[in-house]
């Protein structure tokens, strides 16, 4: 990229002049072609800041600019001094966003529509709004009464994309929307984020390091990448670079906790020996074997079936033996064949484990538990929308429900590797938050 870009870049931060969404478009656009340019617009940021006599048409643009570089607590009270205009409610929506205020932040957005913000735009920033607030059908609703050539755009694909998932839709959907959304933007950080974590799930671990890695490219990279980046290079023992990516996190958020924590962890994590082709080679069968058979595109008899039988992941099945399943009433040969080679496309077989059954927990006592959450022990694991770190204990442990979860101590979920108390602790929060707790809790 040329000199005069990075000047224009400093010069669209600093200059005294109208400031505006095709503007932010510019900063956005430069950064993505040349990283090296985040600096620039860090330190052009630091030097507009440093002004003690900026006007509330400034304060907006300086306040947009804290966004963009993630300083979200500095733009939240930045914008609050700027002029009330639609780019600083919009932005406002944003900060309030990514600070987790979800209220305020559609509020905000509402507000910015009002005050004449490209309406699109702003129902598609609510829609994500919703669906992180666990208001999924909403966002879809949202999604639905959006028109035009909007629909084509790289946002409002990875956001129904997302969105999908998060009502338990079709898995093959919700990637086609997430690979129409990188065809259409290479690098847009969402849909490369959203590819990364189903790759992850699904046990495509070469792909899903591909995906967080160019997502992470994407400068300034979102938390989350560069938390799940960090952790899949710990488990690949490159420490130096978790390391790197627990940095950048800091750099933008020095008070993130689990950065902190990770960061001190994989610090020391180069000190730990162990057989590390044995390690990969067990976690990648684990991960395999913790696939839910509802991934598969398998007829509405074997389904029933299997469902019948308890039988929820690609594991259960390599437990159960060929004889076991047609046992079961309705199950014949055409069954037989159909998951035989579900099991042989992901390198496994039949009773292939049925001598390592999984070892029983002590049963769980429900005499406590409503009518409403026993029903959620029932529920998959993924529904409890864990971190990569927390995720890949479960994985680990071939837990694939909350019942399987609540019946584990605290002591069986630390002995996992790279499983702290701050996941411990995400665990026990999100198993309350549904009335739940661990054996011993």
């Amino acid at each position: 990229m040329s000199h005069a870009v990075m000047v224009d870049l400093r010069e669209t931060v600093l200059a005294n002049q109208s400031f505006g969404p095709q503007d932010i478009d510019r900063i956005n656009r430069t950064i993505i072609e040349d990283p090296t340019q985040f600096a620039i617009l860090r330190d052009a940021v630091n030097e507009l800041q440093s002004d003690e006599n900026l006007s509330p048409a400034s304060m907006t643009r300086l306040g947009v600019c804290q966004t963009l570089i993630g300083r979200f607590k500095d733009a939240q009270e930045t914008l609050k001094q700027a002029d009330g205009g639609a780019l600083a409610q919009y932005f406002l929506g944003k900060v309030h966003f990514q600070l987790a205020e979800y209220e305020k932040a559609v509020q905000y957005y509402e507000a910015a529509q009002k005050s004449g913000y490209t309406v699109e735009l702003c129902q598609l920033a609510i829609a994500e709004v919703k669906r992180y607030a666990g208001q999924k059908e909403e966002a879809m609703k949202l999604l639905d009464n959006i028109f035009g050539p909007v629909e084509q755009s790289a946002e409002y694909l990875y956001q129904r994309g997302a969105t999908v998932a998060a009502v338990g839709g079709n898995l093959s959907e919700t990637m086609a929307l997430y690979h129409r959304a990188v065809t259409v933007d290479p690098k847009h950080q969402g849909a490369l984020f959203g590819l990364a974590l189903e790759n992850d799930r699904l046990g495509n671990d070469g792909m899903s390091l591909d995906y967080y890695q160019r997502a992470a490219n994407v400068v300034p990279a979102h938390v989350g990448t560069l938390i799940n980046l960090g952790v899949i290079y710990e488990d690949k023992n490159e420490f130096a670079k978790a390391q790197a990516c627990y940095r950048r996190v800091l750099e933008v958020a020095p008070d993130h906790a689990r950065a902190k924590l990770y960061l001190k962890d994989a610090s020391a994590g180069g000190n730990i020996l162990y057989d590390e082709d044995s390690a990969k080679k067990n976690e990648r069968l684990a991960q395999v074997l913790n696939i839910p058979v509802s991934d598969f595109e398998l007829s509405v008899r074997s389904r029933n079936c299997l469902q019948k039988m308890g039988v929820r992941t690609l594991g259960d099945l390599a437990r159960t033996t060929e004889a076991t399943l047609l046992s079961s009433k309705n199950f014949g040969e055409t069954s037989l064949v159909e998951i035989t080679e579900m099991l042989t496309s992901r390198g496994l077989s039949l009773g292939q484990f049925a001598n390592e059954k999984k070892d029983e927990d002590p049963p769980l006592d429900v005499s406590s538990l409503s009518a409403d959450q026993q029903a959620l022990l029932d529920r998959p694991i993924a529904d409890l929308n864990l971190s990569v770190r927390a995720r890949k204990c479960m994985v680990r442990l071939q837990l694939t429900t909350i019942g399987e979860l609540a019946r584990k101590s605290c002591d069986d979920l630390l002995e996992c590797k790279n499983f702290g108390v701050t996941s411990l602790n995400e665990v026990r929060e999100k198993l309350t938050i549904m009335g739940l707790k661990l054996r011993g809790d």
